[in-house]
């Protein structure tokens, strides 16, 4: 008897592959993306879905963007990977003037990596050395209670502390989780800040957005008092642009809406339009210059197999030529004048709380009457409507958002929102 084997990625893939976030047990069937266009991603039976998610939070001009195609496959055919250490490249030099030219002024420096989480694996090494350097210890690292820098041991360890590092929790090192500030708060946080100024190396914060939280958000203006606070207690600012980078608040970057200036900054997520894995951590000439010295023991080991990658400097370099153009500036600002109409509409729908907005992030919460949750079932279901409505939502729990590319059109972002109305009413109690 002759033994059938499946040709179907689907059946291939659960042979072979484990997914992220994923219970591999009690998980649904994997969807096979077999090519994508703009804001689709089509399956291996024809259906198309609207990535409004973009693909957590990466894609900026929508999937197989043909100029970063070009761009990368000339690069692909001149030299696709260079040792960085002791050696350089032109799109390495490139991107970094091109990324500093737009960034606070006082970020003079570029480090490359691989993605997110070791953009802040990299940020969080420069503080604790830049202390040591010094000759100070100063150890101790300020994060936001319900933070997300990622999944290595150093940014799970300035992450909220959840279900998510519970088994990892007496490997991270300590770390001091404050409130995120507010107008009532900021008075016991410089006094709290003050009282361990002499042992904090440094705090961590996503600006404005606290996105795997649930999308938080919090005022400029109360980050801003914060910074001063910091500054004023000689504690150094890592600025986590991992998501907020690259137009998603609405300008380039979050920092655009501050008027303080952190001491490093990382990037990652929007930094290649989606196209390839790569990360960024900038910082000040200071920080830089306490590695200087003539003792080799103050050098900055770390480093990563590819880092700078000529193919993902390419394509970053190409992403940012097409952010910077008139029209996507134009469009970026459509939608966030969109959102900002639709959270009008969703803010008076029973079925809805704490309804928000910044740029073209877009968030709501399905009212359960159990606040919100990660793990609330709800999102499930939600989840898998949208995509029988061929619209791809990841829904944090209860909490639903949009993140959509840039390439989408009015028309498609109104078929999007008439869409959540529709489920809204469906599953309304």
């Amino acid at each position: 008897m002759n033994t059938i084997i499946s040709t179907s990625l689907q059946d291939r893939d659960k042979v072979v592959n484990w997914h992220p976030y994923t219970q591999m047990k009690t998980a649904d069937s994997i969807i096979p993306i077999v090519r994508g266009k703009g804001i689709y991603l089509y399956d291996e039976e024809g259906k198309k879905y609207m990535d409004v998610v973009s693909s957590w939070w990466v894609t900026l001009h929508g999937h197989s963007h043909p100029y970063i195609a070009q761009r990368v496959f000339e690069q692909l055919n001149t030299v696709e990977q260079v040792i960085f250490a002791g050696f350089t490249h032109k799109p390495a030099v490139q991107l970094s003037e091109n990324l500093l030219k737009l960034l606070p002024a006082n970020q003079e420096k570029v480090f490359y990596s691989d993605n997110g989480s070791t953009a802040v694996e990299v940020a969080l090494k420069m503080c604790i050395q830049y202390a040591h350097n010094h000759e100070k210890k100063k150890t101790k690292i300020l994060a936001f209670k319900n933070a997300y820098h990622g999944d290595t041991f150093g940014a799970m360890s300035v992450s909220g502390k959840s279900y998510w590092t519970q088994p990892f929790e007496s490997m991270l090192f300590e770390v001091i989780f404050i409130d995120i500030p507010n107008a009532e708060n900021i008075e016991s946080l410089r006094f709290q800040i003050k009282e361990l100024a002499d042992e904090v190396a440094c705090i961590i914060y996503e600006p404005l957005v606290q996105g795997a939280a649930g999308m938080l958000m919090y005022e400029a203006e109360n980050l801003n008092s914060l910074m001063r606070i910091c500054r004023e207690y000689d504690i150094l600012m890592i600025q986590d642009e991992v998501f907020t980078g690259f137009g998603r608040t609405g300008k380039l970057f979050a920092a655009n809406h501050l008027s303080e200036k952190p001491d490093i900054m990382c990037f990652s997520k929007g930094l290649t339009g989606g196209t390839m894995p790569m990360g960024v951590t900038t910082c000040s000439n200071g920080i830089y210059n306490a590695f200087l010295s003539d003792d080799h023991h103050k050098t900055l080991f770390h480093g990563h197999s590819f880092t700078a990658n000529p193919l993902a400097c390419t394509a970053a370099l190409a992403s940012m030529e097409i952010l910077l153009k008139e029209e996507t500036q134009m469009t970026v600002q459509r939608i966030t004048e969109q959102h900002a109409e639709f959270v009008k509409v969703l803010s008076f729908h029973p079925q809805v709380e704490n309804a928000r907005q910044i740029g073209t992030i877009l968030a709501f919460d399905f009212k359960t009457g159990h606040g919100t949750s990660y793990f609330n079932e709800i999102g499930k279901k939600l989840y898998h409507e949208f995509l029988q409505r061929g619209i791809i939502m990841r829904p944090l729990g209860n909490v639903l958002y949009l993140v959509p590319p840039y390439c989408i059109s009015a028309e498609e972002l109104d078929f999007v929102y008439q869409n959540i109305l529709e489920v809204l009413d469906q599953f309304r109690d």
